[in-house]
């Protein structure tokens, strides 16, 4: 479909080609899929305003000014895992120092303890432990929604639901619907590291391979639940595999169309066995989101998880591709183990005035993107909450 160009459509056109990227912006312009070495050409230029302009075209057109955030928590309901990969900080083994499991009771009195507070999602996920038998998964699951009837459980990565499956004995075909019947909404996007066989022998060579990260995520979006989908950079990896990866990622969801948000996840090296290398500057994080919005055409939502980003770079980068920051988290360890100097939590009047804070409009929505609240639907002041759940 061809569009005639607005004022600032020519705009963008010359910004870009002074930056030398103006064959890939007249594709952006007539909405048309980048290519690999479009995606390598984004990765190596040094115009990030003219990138994030692009990004940002890309994204406005979608989102508009709309920012989505959601009230959620985290429980990680064991560190115990045996998969060893060289950039966690947050695994385990039985016996060590800080090693837990929780109860299924346990983690449902996390979720009693924000009943005063209108949550409407527990992100749930953890190591992964072959000890741990297939009736705790169900019990846990069970235990959540019981706690919290109206709670959308989302939980369970890909390398998870793999275990789970091995447990069960049984094909994933099977226990996906034992599971949503348990239940299981929707399914979280990490796990994925980088879909590099290069990466994986150096970094997580006990994990699954991103072949069977691919085919575990076709088999849950077949199983109609929707996922996210990440990728966690700024280690090892090369600029060609980060575009492998989101390229891999796009031709999954052109055959299924069931991932919801992408989340690019920086790699924090503190605390890990790649302590020595230095990790993704902000810079690098926002090309990152960048990139990711250029790429992945047909990802709806870009995610600027401000728990890895610290706010000040997730406000700036909904400038740079991103529409939505997260949520409320509550508790968070994963990253926190690793390093992360961010709050464990955040107010979500807070989180509301740091999307206004970078001129956006909030919107408050829950795990599948329903809206839940904004100003402008509500008629009222923007830190107004709606009323607890």
């Amino acid at each position: 479909m061809i569009t005639a160009r607005t004022h600032a459509d020519e705009r963008l056109l010359r910004h870009a080609r002074a930056a030398g990227l103006g064959e890939i912006a007249e594709k952006v312009l007539a909405r048309e899929r980048l290519s690999i070495d479009d995606g390598l050409a984004l990765y190596r230029t040094q115009h990030l305003h003219a990138l994030g302009a692009l990004a940002n075209h890309v994204r406005e057109r979608l989102h508009g000014d709309r920012t989505y955030f959601n009230v959620n928590q985290h429980v990680n309901y064991t560190n115990l895992c045996n998969k060893l990969c060289k950039f966690c900080a947050f695994q385990r083994l039985p016996g060590e120092e800080g090693a837990y499991w929780l109860t299924p009771e346990q983690a449902a009195d996390k979720i009693r303890a924000q009943l005063a507070h209108p949550v409407t999602e527990v992100h749930m996920v953890a190591g992964v432990w072959p000890r741990i038998p297939y009736s705790y998964y169900l019990e846990l699951l069970r235990a959540v929604k019981a706690a919290r009837p109206s709670i959308h459980i989302k939980a369970f990565t890909m390398v998870e639901l793999d275990q789970i499956a091995k447990v069960a004995k049984k094909p994933l075909s099977e226990v996906l619907p034992e599971l949503i019947e348990a239940g299981l909404g929707s399914c979280p996007g990490g796990g994925a590291e980088v879909f590099s066989e290069r990466v994986r022998a150096a970094t997580y060579h006990l994990k699954i391979s991103g072949d069977e990260w691919l085919a575990l995520a076709r088999q849950v979006h077949r199983a109609g639940l929707r996922s996210n989908c990440t990728m966690l950079h700024g280690h090892i990896e090369t600029v060609e595999e980060r575009v492998d990866h989101l390229d891999r990622l796009r031709k999954l969801q052109d055959e299924t169309g069931g991932f919801q948000t992408y989340i690019p996840l920086s790699f924090h090296p503190e605390n890990s066995e790649l302590a020595h290398i230095e990790g993704p500057s902000a810079i690098d994080e926002l090309r990152e989101i960048a990139v990711a919005r250029l790429l992945l055409d047909n990802v709806p939502h870009v995610k600027a998880y401000w728990i890895l980003l610290d706010i000040p770079v997730a406000q700036t980068a909904l400038s740079f591709g991103a529409d939505d920051v997260d949520g409320t988290v509550v508790e968070e360890h994963i990253y926190h183990d690793a390093g992360a100097t961010t709050p464990q939590r955040v107010a979500r009047d807070e989180l509301v005035r740091w999307i206004e804070r970078a001129g956006r409009i909030p919107v408050e929505r829950d795990t599948l993107y329903n809206e839940v609240w904004s100003p402008r639907s509500a008629g009222r002041s923007a830190v107004a909450s709606p009323s607890t759940a």
